[in-house]
């Protein structure tokens, strides 16, 4: 079945176009003006609308195996789907941990019976994410893990750290490090500062963040292997990223749209969906994550998906759970305060939802280009809607973005030449 996408605006490398893209089976096969059709055809009607290549969205929590009450695979596809998001990659902290070869292989499993988006495991770099003894990465790397993490927990020892970044280099992994220093958290639940103080809630210094951040860099440079860091919300941990790339360490970072729409006044009203780790932060670390996003310091913007239950949020803040759920709102998000607001281009959001994931973990897709997978993302940029988490196909309804007016709508998701999706 040949499938043609006609009528719409093209999101390419080089700009946004008007023309017709043709899919065969699987593979993006012609991008030109006026395609013309076949009875056989099947057709999409993309007028007044925009086309681009699918989000990768690498860094999310499915939650599956053990903790399916907040988030399964096939619901967390449904969200992925949903929020025009083709490919994802899940992070290992689930119950067993994804630390061996039978846990990636069963979410593999699991991917391909739901058969929605696309699920890369990502496995843990120490076993039980414990952080202190390596995981069969080996093992994990021939199962199909695409990357390696202890998300949610910095690997402490150093020492561990390097073999963990060392071995998986053999295996051509890359460590995504979660970076923060347990001891100076010491239970800090907000960023540590202002608010922190008129709320009475306990704060997290920047540092915590930076020191980890600068850590693993130093590591990567010394070994003379790729890193990636996670998460980045403080001015300084944009600044010690921006050197290291000067000096020609290979590093990649990514942050959250959290991160460039938030600041700690949002904690004010104690709303638990604010509660996130790394935490929101100050006016001068928003802007600093937007201008590391627009001069190529920052490389991706993720979501970090985090969904919970009901009862993991309705608790007073200092108890509830950290994250929020976003895989359904990133692209809404991130078009309406980076593109619309003028602060960048649609092709430039494209390259860090999309092209940069792709490059960082040396996956299929991320562009519109013949020859490549037909895995595409349709919205209409002009329709605006109001976020609801109570309508999210997400189990997780814990966004703190309730009631925000967006625009960028996702009309149509096409996986692998499928459409997976339609609004």
């Amino acid at each position: 079945m040949k499938t043609l996408i006609y009528g719409g605006e093209l999101v390419l490398p080089t700009g946004v176009v008007k023309a017709d893209l043709l899919i065969d089976g699987e593979k993006i096969v012609r991008i030109a003006r006026d395609i013309p059709s076949f009875p056989d055809y099947n057709l999409i009607d993309a007028s007044g609308k925009t086309v681009m290549a699918g989000i990768i969205d690498m860094h999310v929590h499915f939650r599956e195996p053990g903790y399916e009450g907040k988030e399964d695979i096939e619901s967390g596809s449904r969200a992925a789907v949903a929020g025009g998001v083709t490919q994802v990659c899940c992070m290992p902290n689930t119950d067993p941990v994804c630390d061996n070869a039978v846990v990636v292989r069963y979410i593999k499993s699991r991917a391909e019976e739901v058969n929605l988006c696309k699920i890369n495991p990502i496995g843990a770099i120490t076993r039980g994410e414990k952080g202190e003894a390596l995981a069969d990465i080996g093992k994990m790397a021939k199962a199909g893990a695409v990357a390696l993490s202890d998300d949610g927990r910095s690997v402490m020892n150093s020492q561990i750290m390097r073999l963990g970044m060392e071995y998986a280099s053999g295996f051509n992994l890359k460590c995504l490090c979660h970076c923060e220093d347990v001891n100076l958290v010491d239970g800090g639940v907000v960023n540590e500062g202002k608010n922190s103080t008129l709320t009475g809630l306990k704060g997290s210094i920047r540092a915590a963040e930076d020191i980890m951040i600068a850590r693993d860099i130093a590591l990567a440079e010394s070994l003379g292997v790729p890193v990636h860091i996670c998460h980045v919300s403080t001015y300084s941990g944009v600044d010690i990223i921006r050197s290291a790339k000067k000096r020609g360490v290979a590093v990649t970072a990514e942050t959250c749209p959290h991160y460039f729409i938030l600041t700690d006044d949002a904690i004010t009203d104690f709303d638990t969906f604010t509660k996130v780790n790394p935490p929101v932060r100050e006016e001068v670390d928003r802007l600093a994550v937007i201008e590391g996003l627009k001069d190529g310091t920052l490389d991706c913007i993720v979501t970090d998906h985090a969904p919970h239950s009901k009862k993991d949020k309705e608790v007073e803040y200092n108890l509830a759970a950290f994250g929020m759920s976003g895989i359904e709102t990133s692209f809404a998000l991130s078009y309406t305060y980076l593109v619309k607001s003028g602060i960048m281009s649609l092709p430039q959001l494209s390259k860090l939802m999309s092209a940069n994931p792709a490059a960082v973990l040396s996956l299929d897709g991320g562009e519109l280009a013949e020859g490549m997978p037909a895995d595409i993302t349709i919205a209409d940029l002009n329709e605006k809607y109001v976020i609801d988490g109570e309508k999210f196909l997400s189990k997780g309804k814990n966004t703190p973005f309730n009631g925000y007016e967006v625009y960028g709508k996702i009309c149509c998701t096409i996986v692998d030449g499928e459409v997976k999706y339609r609004a």
